[in-house]
């Protein structure tokens, strides 16, 4: 394939199925793409417990500085229903002049447009002096431990060093360029666990129903408002993401209920004072009590994800 052509780059990338962590033959066609070229092409796999082993690359082309990286990442979010979609998730089928497919904008755009843009250069100039580097992780979408943070220690183990990067994450609204970044919100994630007796749906008495507990407990979560935004960022949002019982049954009261979610946040918070105020409301709304009279507080758990990402902000100091 012509790896100056950003649109067969990116259809080429799209039919593959790199869903987290799978790696889906995405990061083998960018070593077909940008081994040609000149590329010293290597590959990572990083791992740690409790987590599937996920593959990662780094690239190279030249030893000189200065050193630009492109930094992204191949790995995509899960299809949902396939059968839903109009045009099938990795066929990188094109329709109104816009190619469809799962990663087309969030990144796998991005990536074939970089490897567009060095391979163009090299044709029409040569190699570009200093060096230009690929860093490309296939966890960004799913736990995002075995990728980007361990694939720089990796690269900066063997004395890799730049002088800027380049991320290629869809983050102009309209058109490129009508956006600058000068952070990143936080995101934090966890999940309920509320706990109740399980019963016959006929006998409510003797059962104590947990998704009246969990309504009260997200309801909570989610209302007020955090905050208002601040001069920098929008306001913090929280979003219940999974509600699940493991029920199968329609007339048995189940015995636990779970919710996941994910709140973005803005600098008014840290992930400390924000764990506070979520337990502060998730405790006030248990003790009410209000979905199911004459009842003993809500009982819940709450387990918090691993790694938290914290708010990042450039202020200007001059």
């Amino acid at each position: 394939m012509t790896t100056t052509d950003p649109v067969a780059n990116l259809a080429a990338l799209i039919r593959c199925p790199s869903v987290t962590p799978a790696e889906g033959g995405a990061l083998s066609l960018l070593d077909t793409l940008l081994s040609p070229l000149g590329f010293a092409v290597e590959k990572m796999v990083a791992s740690e417990a409790g987590t599937p082993d996920v593959e990662n690359l780094y690239a190279r082309l030249g030893t000189e500085g200065p050193h630009l990286m492109f930094a992204g990442h191949t790995d995509v979010v899960p299809v949902g229903d396939e059968a839903a979609w109009s045009h099938p998730p990795f066929a990188a089928e094109i329709a109104g002049g816009e190619m469809f497919g799962r990663g087309a904008v969030d990144m796998k755009g991005g990536i074939a447009c970089f490897v567009a843009a060095i391979a163009r250069h090299i044709e029409k100039h040569g190699k570009p002096e200093g060096s230009v580097s690929f860093l490309i992780t296939g966890d960004e979408e799913g736990p995002s431990i075995n990728g980007t943070s361990k694939l720089l220690e990796w690269a900066a183990a063997k004395g890799e060093q730049w002088d800027a990067c380049v991320v290629g994450e869809p983050t102009n609204p309209d058109q490129l360029g009508d956006m600058i970044k000068i952070g990143r919100r936080g995101s934090l994630s966890g999940r309920i666990t509320v706990h109740g007796v399980q019963g016959h749906a006929a006998y409510p008495h003797l059962a104590d129903n947990p998704i009246r507990g969990l309504l009260q407990l997200t309801h909570a979560l989610m209302h007020p408002p955090f905050d208002r935004g601040t001069d920098d960022f929008q306001p913090s949002n929280l979003e219940v993401t999974t509600v699940d019982t493991g029920n199968a049954a329609t007339n048995v009261i189940p015995a636990r209920a779970t919710a996941a979610f994910n709140i973005r946040f803005n600098d008014s918070w840290t992930v400390e004072s924000l764990r506070a105020e979520i337990i502060r409301r998730l405790d006030a709304a248990a003790a009410e009590g209000e979905l199911r009279p004459d009842r003993a507080p809500v009982k819940y758990d709450i387990v918090w994800a691993d790694r938290p990402a914290h708010v990042f902000l450039t202020r200007n100091n001059a």
